[in-house]
């Protein structure tokens, strides 16, 4: 069933690779429709494409065949300047293994998507400095990334996505690599900001417990994606 006016729409996407003489189908003819301010955990074996669909999702990969639109936009008819503007301008990405720029300071690393979109007033470099405090970080200003922990690191990358007030964040399992005590306060931290914006997240996760917070589980295998029922 269509919903014509879900944030995401997704409509008879396909992309495949070629491995060797063999073309691989990731996904053909995928449906999918994702409410404004869900949030979303996608689960599925490795290799099964979760992290191609976040690509495609942001606009980095294009597919072979079908559209995106996020919010009535056509992602997948832009041209690749419109995509990285529009990436730039709404859309947060949180990887696994953070992507942080070890030359700059964690106040930089925050800062940077804001003066990527010219959005440098003072208004808006103190809000990026509070939600820096809202992520325990605040008198870290001036550290370096190797001077932070594991997840701290991840606390500043997820402050950095979502620093522009994205419409859509998008994380790559982003409690993958810490210890579980760690993990959990970094979910804790998603939802109190997700509650607090109403942004969309879509969350590519193995971990059920994080599974179970979210609004929706999308379990993708075969290239098919199904719901799975609480």
């Amino acid at each position: 069933m269509h919903n014509s006016s879900a944030f995401i729409q997704i409509r008879r996407l396909a992309r495949r690779y070629i491995e060797g003489e063999q073309q691989r189908n990731i996904f053909a003819d995928l449906d999918l429709d994702i409410e404004r301010g869900a949030f979303i955990a996608l689960l599925g074996p490795s290799g099964c494409g979760k992290s191609t669909l976040l690509n495609l999702l942001s606009g980095i990969d294009l597919p072979d065949a079908g559209q995106i639109y996020i919010d009535g936009c056509s992602l997948t008819g832009m041209n690749e300047r419109e995509r990285t503007r529009f990436r730039r301008r709404h859309i947060g990405f949180v990887f696994q293994f953070f992507n942080l720029i070890p030359t700059l300071t964690v106040e930089e690393n925050l800062l940077l998507p804001l003066e990527l979109n010219g959005l440098t007033t003072l208004d808006q470099r103190n809000r990026a400095l509070e939600l820096l405090d809202n992520v325990g970080l605040g008198d870290r200003r001036n550290s370096f990334p190797e001077r932070l922990s594991g997840g701290e690191q991840q606390r500043l990358a997820i402050a950095r996505a979502l620093v522009h007030s994205p419409w859509l964040l998008l994380a790559d399992e982003p409690t993958g690599n810490l210890d579980a005590a760690t993990g959990e306060r970094i979910l804790e931290l998603l939802l109190k900001l997700h509650r607090q914006a109403g942004t969309t997240i879509v969350m590519v996760t193995h971990s059920q417990e994080v599974a179970a917070r979210a609004d929706r589980i999308l379990v993708l295998n075969n290239g098919d994606i199904r719901e799975m029922n609480r």
